[in-house]
This record gives structure tokens, C-alpha cells and sequence, in this order.
């Protein structure tokens, strides 16, 4: 567990280093979905067994927890002046949940060999946020 949270405190320090770049959110959101789609699935998939193995381990659940807490707090924050741009009438937090849960779901599909309509699903987000400019 240790070596996947020193992981992810690279990947997470990654994302926060994006999201403050200086360009605009719609290429900051492209970057982040490449890294979606184009990177080795060793990390999601052995971050996936740990959750699994949480669910009956109180200990582990705890430190599962802390990351994902970790996770939603940057996104949190890389959402919360978009959300006002783009005119999303949803709570933040409602928000940063949805696109953890589309990401999640996306990683476990491309685990199981599933590719259907991705590419579409992240065509449409992107029109949908390069409209809203």
C-alpha cells in the first residue's frame, strides 16, 4: 500500500502542477483525458484490487479513503472556476463525484477490454466545453 500511495503523491503533485498551468481549462481537461486514455492501466488496475480488498479490511479502508480524499480535493479545486465558466448548474461536489465516477468507469471498462464509444463519450465533452468558450 505504501508503494501505491508514494505513486500516487507523484501523480496526484502531476495533476496539481496542470491544473494550475497558466492555459485555458478545456486543454487542461484534454491533458488530463490523455492521460486517461494513453497510459499503462498498472496503476488504476492495482489501485482497483486495493478498494476491492477495502471493502472488508477496515484498516486498509482507511488509507483507500485518504487517497481518494486526495483525489477529490484536487479535483475540487481544478473544477470550481470552470464549473461558474461553463455554466454548470450542479453542485461541485456533485460534479467533481461524477467525473471520478466517468473516469472510474472508463478504467475499469478498458480493463475488461472495453473501448465502445470512450472516444465518442470524450469528442462530445470536449465540443460541449470548446462551445461553451
Amino acid at each position: 500500500m505504501r508503494t501505491l500511495e508514494r505513486f500516487t503523491e507523484r501523480l496526484i503533485a502531476r495533476q496539481r502542477e496542470m491544473y494550475a498551468a497558466d492555459m485555458p481549462f478545456l486543454e487542461k481537461w484534454r491533458t488530463a483525458m490523455r492521460y486517461l486514455m494513453s497510459e499503462d492501466l498498472a496503476y488504476e488496475k492495482v489501485w482497483l484490487e486495493l478498494q476491492a480488498l477495502a471493502w472488508n479490511q477496515p484498516e486498509l479502508r482507511e488509507r483507500v479513503d485518504s487517497v481518494n480524499a486526495e483525489w477529490r480535493a484536487v479535483l475540487t479545486e481544478a473544477f470550481a472556476e470552470p464549473r461558474k465558466q461553463y455554466g454548470i448548474a450542479m453542485p461541485l461536489d456533485a460534479l467533481v463525484s461524477l467525473v471520478i465516477t466517468f473516469n472510474v468507469g472508463i478504467i475499469v471498462e478498458r480493463l475488461s477490454g472495453v473501448t465502445e464509444g470512450h472516444q465518442q463519450l470524450l469528442d462530445w465533452i470536449d465540443a460541449f466545453l470548446e462551445e461553451k468558450q
